[in-house]
Parts: structure tokens; C-alpha cells; sequence
């Protein structure tokens, strides 16, 4: 993961949250809390459709920390990689992400639920003299691990076109993924969005395969996104293309 690096965090009011959630894993019975994990590698680090890494791989860490009755909080990191855009020369980038998060699950039944999380994005490490942070709140609803549907609003999503930076505007997104399982341990996956802003949007989808054998998920998928949609982030890349992962859950 690289050497050591100091946090920033464009909002402290989300470690305010973090503090209120952990108050409430203070006085649990033995046995209520759970801490887990996922370890990962990915060829190339797509998310709603846009890799963040330019195409190149990323080494990924997820750590969580729940209760039983619904409540978690944890932390995911990601390596980036800062970029050369070939026709205008170096361009500004960052060498991690960091993902602090906060947030409950609603079991509807035994076989729905629901879930509230609020995210910190935090991108670290960077040649830009200005911040590429922001915060996220996402309501998803879920069919036991076949189907689910999130509603995301992003209050201060940076605005790019290309190189430059435009400012901050609202961001809303719709996505909805499915896992149908096929025969062994084989499962067939999908998924599609909508990212849109006061000034423009976008389509997403991909479509692929997942294996799982114990602790271990392979992930081959094929990924596609308005070609348009790549002047509004740093590390634009949409259009179509492969991407696998492969993760250890601990």
C-alpha cells in the first residue's frame, strides 16, 4: 500500500458520526460485535462505470466493525495511480483513496433490508493545490443477496471537465445490481446507473461472472459508460472495456 500518509477529511462532521456510532458499540454483550474484512486486487478500479485508476491495477482494503442489531462502521482503501494524458501533457492526480463510512442496516424480513450509509471521500497524496474530497449518503434497498436498488445524493461532488476543475455541484444517482446464482459455485452478475448533475449525466452498466470458493470471490466483468462521461472526473475513462478482481474476505 505505500508509505504512510496523513488524513484529510473535507467535512469533520462525519467524524462526529463516527464518534456517535461508535458510542453505541460501547456497552454491547460478549460476542455482539463483529470485526471483518476484505483484501483485494483489481485490474483496474472501476466505479459507477469510470475507472478511477486510468485503466492501471489497484490494491484494496475494506475493514469493518458491526453490531448484531445492524450497525457497522469501517474503512476502505484504495491505491490510484497519477496519470499522463498524453495530449495535453501531466495532469493532477492522487496515489490513494480513502473511504470512511458510517452507517445501518434495517432487516425488513428475513429476506429484505435496507440500508443507510454515509461516506467520506478522501483522496490523498496528490500534486493538485486544491481538494478532490466529498461526501456521499446512499439508501439501499436489498433481496437477500440476489437484487438491490441505491438511491445516492452527493451534496458537494467536484465537477470536472477534463483538466480542469469547474467547482462543486449536487450529484444524484440511481443504480440498481443483480447476482443470479448458475450451476457450481458460479454466479451470473449485472448491474446499471444513472449519474447525473445540475449540468450533465450519464449511463452505466456491466455485465459478468463471480466465482466464490470459501473466503475467495473472483470478479470478471464487462464494463460500459457514455463515452462523454469521462470529462467529469480526473481519471476519465469510460467507454467499454474488461476488468477483473479478486478478493479474500477475513
Amino acid at each position: 500500500m505505500g508509505p504512510s500518509v496523513p488524513l484529510r477529511i473535507g467535512i469533520p462532521y462525519l467524524w462526529i458520526a463516527l464518534g456517535i456510532a461508535a458510542a453505541t458499540l460501547a456497552p454491547p454483550p460478549a460476542g455482539a460485535v463483529t470485526v471483518d474484512g476484505d483484501l483485494g486486487y483489481a485490474s483496474d478500479y472501476i466505479v459507477r462505470g469510470i475507472s478511477q485508476t486510468g485503466g492501471r491495477s489497484a490494491g484494496q482494503i475494506d475493514l469493518r466493525v458491526g453490531t448484531q442489531d445492524g450497525t457497522f462502521v469501517g474503512v476502505f482503501a484504495s491505491t490510484l495511480e497519477r496519470l499522463w494524458h498524453h495530449e495535453y501533457g501531466p495532469t493532477t492526480g492522487w496515489d490513494y483513496e480513502l473511504e470512511a463510512y458510517v452507517g445501518h442496516r434495517f432487516d425488513l424480513s428475513p429476506s429484505w433490508s435496507t440500508t443507510l450509509t454515509g461516506t467520506s471521500y478522501s483522496y490523498l497524496r496528490g500534486n493538485a493545490p486544491f481538494s478532490d474530497d466529498y461526501q456521499e449518503i446512499a439508501l439501499t434497498t436489498s433481496y437477500q443477496d440476489l437484487w438491490s436498488l441505491e438511491l445516492a445524493a452527493i451534496p458537494n461532488a467536484v465537477r470536472w471537465r477534463w483538466e480542469d476543475r469547474l467547482g462543486r455541484y449536487a450529484a444524484y444517482v440511481a443504480s440498481t445490481s443483480a447476482q443470479i446464482p448458475l450451476p457450481g459455485r458460479l454466479a451470473f452478475t449485472a448491474g446499471a446507473g444513472y449519474y447525473t448533475t445540475e449540468a450533465d449525466g450519464y449511463a452505466f452498466g456491466n455485465a459478468g461472472l463471480a466465482f466464490e470458493f470459501k473466503s475467495l470471490r473472483v470478479d470478471l466483468g464487462y464494463y460500459v459508460a457514455a463515452d462523454h462521461a469521462a470529462r467529469l472526473f480526473p481519471y476519465g475513462r469510460a467507454g467499454k472495456h474488461f476488468a477483473a478482481s479478486v478478493n479474500w474476505h477475513f
